[in-house]
């Protein structure tokens, strides 16, 4: 009986071991089948993403992968399908989220820029341009200052001339001659000689302009892509990567790039026509401060306003035609300092007495037959480019984010064909993937890849 009784518990505690090693086996069998399925999933969509649009990483070092597959009619099966040509056939696939260059103002788009740039510059020549923000933010701020002090100056003097009845002489007037060249546009006179793009585009055909295929779904961002350290990497891949009107370029729709970005119209002329008066806003600004330091040019202005004042015996408008003279003579100026930017030379932020160009007697002359000509360059000046690069980092940064991915399409859509958009770029997505197992045994399981 005793013997019996061992035999019996020991069959029992026999049972019970193949229960929990079947039980561990089954678990562990259950687990390496989710493995794999991981693991082929992880494959597969792996697979998928290694199809980016390479001639955007090529032009402009943006993965991103290209939803239509050259048909441009953008459909989610078009991932579904090519997961299940890398494996996935036996599972059902479902994308609960995906997200595009285009969305959120962009910022997909500006990630993958700011990381590129970031391994792109040495910190030496980050921490240089951030030095300059400061002095750059000083001129970009006296420019409306002194923009408002010429309108209230031009007010005056029209509104005192038209109570005594008089108006100044046309000849040897540079109030009146200035005022012709504002009229006429800043294009035609700055770009005296040089070849000025006419191309254009229709409202219809801009990014910013179009609705836009919208992703879902909330992806991990990365830090504040919208302070100035990012703005000042972003305006420069902007000025690596596009052109601007100092070179004339036939890769795009536009030839103007950068002055689209900065101004966003449908013409490269009206874009240049835009960006001439910001700089010569800017110029203007630094011109008229250092007139203002010079003691023998504001006595050539004042010996002009006290002949201008006698002519039409108003000698009590002296002082407010001098200071006419002295703004006409600043924005005469930066027409000499643009016409410098424009050929490839450099101009200082400040200027020096030896870096001054204009004449009282060329600001004559300036638009006429007589006209002196080009600036000269000055070699420790900004060049065209980094006074864009003023204009870009204080522009608003999603319509300098958006318009860049615009003029990165129209570039695109020129070399691949109009199928192009990028908002059918994809950059992330999220699937869930439910599989079956063995003998009714589902399982489901999420997979996010994207590119960083």
């Amino acid at each position: 009986m005793k013997k019996g009784e061992v035999t019996a518990f020991l069959s029992l505690i026999f049972i019970l071991l193949l229960s929990v090693v079947a039980s561990v086996v089954g678990s562990a069998s259950m687990q390496v089948l989710k493995n794999r399925k991981r693991g082929d999933m992880d494959r597969a969509l792996e697979s998928v993403f290694a199809e980016y649009q390479k001639d955007m990483l090529e032009e402009f070092e943006i993965f991103s992968l290209e939803g239509t597959y050259g048909t441009g009619e953008f459909s989610e099966d078009n991932l579904t399908e090519r997961l299940e040509f890398y494996g996935m056939r036996d599972a059902d696939q479902t994308i609960r989220k995906i997200q595009f260059l285009t969305d959120d103002s962009g910022r997909p788009f500006r990630e993958q820029v700011i990381a590129y740039m970031k391994h792109r510059m040495g910190i030496a020549q980050m921490e240089e341009l951030a030095g300059l923000t400061g002095e750059w933010e000083n001129q970009t701020g006296k420019t409306e200052q002194y923009e408002k002090e010429e309108s209230d100056v031009e007010t005056n003097l029209e509104e005192s001339l038209q109570d005594a009845e008089q108006s100044l002489p046309e000849q040897d007037n540079p109030i009146g001659n200035i005022d012709s060249i504002k009229r006429a546009g800043l294009v035609n006179i700055v770009m005296r000689g040089k070849e000025v793009s006419d191309k254009s585009v229709t409202t219809k055909e801009l990014l910013t302009h179009r609705s836009l295929q919208k992703g879902r779904g909330e992806f991990k961002v990365k830090d504040d892509t919208t302070d100035m350290t990012s703005n000042l990497y972003f305006s420069s891949y902007l000025i690596e990567k596009f052109h601007a009107a100092d070179k004339l370029s036939d890769d795009g729709k536009l030839s103007y790039e950068l002055e689209y970005i900065i101004n966003g119209e449908e013409s490269d002329r009206k874009n240049l026509e835009a960006v001439l008066r910001k700089l010569a806003g800017i110029r203007l600004a630094a011109n008229y401060g250092y007139l203002l330091t010079d003691a023998g040019k504001k006595a050539e202005a004042e010996a002009m306003a006290l002949t201008l004042a006698g002519i039409v015996a108003l000698p009590a408008l002296t002082g407010l035609i001098k200071q006419a003279i002295l703004l006409a003579w600043a924005f005469g100026e930066s027409i000499m300092d643009l016409r410098t930017l424009l050929g490839g030379g450099r101009i200082p932020l400040t200027k020096s007495k030896e870096e001054w160009q204009l004449s009282l007697t060329g600001l004559l002359k300036l638009g006429t037959a007589d006209d002196p000509g080009t600036g000269r360059d000055s070699e420790h000046g900004l060049s065209y480019k980094e006074y864009l690069r003023m204009l870009l980092v204080f522009e608003k940064q999603e319509h300098c984010t958006m318009r860049g991915l615009g003029v990165m399409e129209m570039r695109m859509q020129k070399k691949l064909g109009d199928f192009f958009k990028a908002d059918h770029c994809i950059s992330k997505v999220e699937v869930t993937t439910k599989c079956n197992l063995r003998r009714g045994i589902y399982y489901e399981f999420s997979t996010q890849y994207g590119y960083q």
